[in-house]
């Protein structure tokens, strides 16, 4: 066992004296050694139920016959990051993740992970330190959030996100926002529609690193705690099997993870995500990149209407068949050959899966669009490449035509939405928010709820930046190259005609190459004083359609 690097033999007396001061007995040295990776934190919605979790994965690997060593990540909660500085270190975050994992079970050579995580970089941060260390490692993710409702209808945060905009276009009342910011997010839990931190969750599932259910299933409730302490024996089997995340989180099992994206019609950060966790099993012959996302997207269809698309809740989706309801929906369209956490193939997994709920979960034969939840588009503003989350967008709306209107910073564009400033027909840019930009890629859910809430009709917004998973409409993120680094949104001037085709994939300029060029040459844009690790950070990370991983 790895752990013996720490408890065998005379010259590790040290280290047994040390391990003995934390509570270790004579036979605990014959044990396997559990590393719990925790992101439990106060200030976090979706973490601040972990701290009783993960006593229940404890129990588990005692019963098991492991011991539990019990560490913490940080995690940054990107609503209360959201629209300030504070967004720079969201994504940057990531970085910091799977760092203190591996730091973590290096420096202590455990014989295997439970990860628990909950929010948007905290999830795929620990995928990448699974896949980055690859020993037996189990992902408990925390789940979701109750949901509420106001006035008769579902409420979540991005209600109260776009409710500012419509408080300000004169809809609702200073009193109705203020009854509404009460109720909509009810407690411990990810955010209870399909964002960035569910989606996350889900594909841990869909990829088999974390057990059947464990997507769905609320943060507080019986079932998640009987999943602790199930993940809990489980990694202890998994450590006697040598059952390794490169076993699991194989090609086929990332090609299935978007499968189940599109089908869900997930958050577009999984563009970044998934890409950088198969940059850690690169080694093992794992390549994801945009082009995957958009092949498979026309292979897909979209089979459910989740918030911000729809009004049902991850909790709906729970009742209908979870995960393995929607994943033996689109069964013919996957790898089941895979092996999953819990000792089992997909295939295996899937035998028993029925009473799925077709008014949430719908078949492939009558989905909610034709095509996957995300599409990627091209162009001469995006030659790498840029994300829609085309399930999110209207009908109406997948071709728009119009003068730009650009900003160099998101608290520009903000400011200029709220003074009524953008017309109908505009298509909105925001650079210089890219990863290295930025630095740290925002993500742009303040001026797209403004919008969405304000009422402003027929308005595109394209930028290097991202969005949050509870985004809606014709928002392209990810544009890349970004404007930082050369690429042709930095060209864009006001008035400029912008075309987004959906449809047709594309996202062009009216301009020629050499007038885009020429500009590019010219270019003005401004430079931010950054220090600390985002100083660091944005002279290490790649693009956006590379993952934002560090290299």
């Amino acid at each position: 066992m790895l752990s013996d690097n720490v408890k065998k033999g005379v010259q590790r007396a040290p280290h047994r004296s040390l391990l003995r001061a934390c509570g270790l007995e004579d036979e605990d040295f014959e044990k396997p050694f559990v590393g719990i990776a925790n992101s439990f934190t106060e200030i976090v919605p979706g973490h601040i139920h972990l701290r009783e979790l993960v006593e229940y994965v404890k129990e588990g690997v005692r019963e098991a016959g492991g011991v539990p060593f019990e560490f913490n990540t940080m995690a940054i909660c990107d609503g209360i990051a959201m629209n300030h500085e504070g967004m720079r270190y969201s994504l940057a975050s990531r970085e910091i993740v799977v760092s203190t994992v591996e730091s973590m079970a290096k420096g202590h050579s455990v014989d295997g992970l439970v990860m628990i995580p909950s929010c948007d970089k905290v999830v795929p941060g620990m995928l990448m330190a699974a896949g980055r260390l690859d020993i037996p490692s189990i992902v408990l993710t925390g789940g979701p959030m109750k949901p509420s409702s106001y006035k008769d209808k579902n409420a979540d945060l991005i209600t109260v996100f776009e409710a500012v905009g419509e408080l300000s276009s004169g809809k609702i009342t200073e009193e109705e926002l203020d009854e509404l910011e009460k109720c909509a997010c009810s407690g411990a839990g990810s955010c209870s529609g399909l964002f960035t931190a569910n989606t996350m969750a889900c594909i841990t599932e869909t990829m088999g690193m974390s057990l059947p259910y464990c997507a769905t299933t609320l943060a507080l409730s019986d079932e998640k705690k009987e999943l602790a302490r199930e993940t809990g024996r489980r990694i202890v089997e998994m450590i006697k099997e040598d059952l390794k995340p490169s076993d699991i989180m194989t090609q086929d099992a990332f090609e299935n993870a978007i499968a189940m994206d599109m089908a869900l019609g997930g958050s577009s950060n999984t563009a970044l995500h998934i890409p950088a966790i198969a940059a850690e099993l690169e080694d093992k012959g794992i390549s994801i990149g945009l082009d995957d996302f958009d092949r498979i997207s026309k292979e897909v269809p979209h089979i459910a209407l989740l918030s911000p698309a729809g009004q049902d809740t991850m909790y709906d989706l729970h009742l209908a068949g979870g995960i393995p309801g929607v994943l033996k929906t689109i069964e013919s369209k996957l790898h089941t050959d895979v092996k999953t956490a819990n000792g089992k193939t997909l295939k295996e997994n899937l035998e028993d899966v029925k009473d799925i709920n077709r008014d949430v979960i719908h078949t492939m034969e009558a989905p909610i669009h034709a095509e996957g939840g995300l599409a990627v588009l091209k162009g001469n503003i995006a030659p790498n490449g840029s994300i829609v989350k085309q399930g999110a967008v209207p009908e109406d709306m997948m071709h728009l035509k119009g003068p730009a209107k650009v900003y160099n910073s998101e608290e520009e564009a903000v400011e200029a939405i709220f003074n009524h400033e953008l017309e109908e027909g505009n298509i909105l840019v925001i650079r210089c928010e890219g990863p290295r930009g930025g630095p740290g890629m925002r993500e742009m859910l303040n001026p797209t709820s403004a919008i969405m809430g304000m009422g402003i009709k027929n308005v595109g917004l394209i930028t290097d930046g991202r969005f949050s998973g509870g985004t809606r409409g014709p928002c392209i993120g990810h544009v890349s190259p970004e404007a930082k680094s050369g690429g042709p949104i930095a060209a864009i001037k006001d008035g400029d005609i912008i075309e987004i085709d959906i449809k047709n994939r594309s996202l062009n300029v009216e301009l020629s190459d050499d007038e885009i060029k020429e500009r590019i040459a010219n270019a003005d844009l401004p430079e931010r004083d950054i220090k600390g690790w985002l100083k660091i950070y944005s002279r290490s990370v790649s693009s956006a359609d590379q993952g934002a991983i560090l290299r």
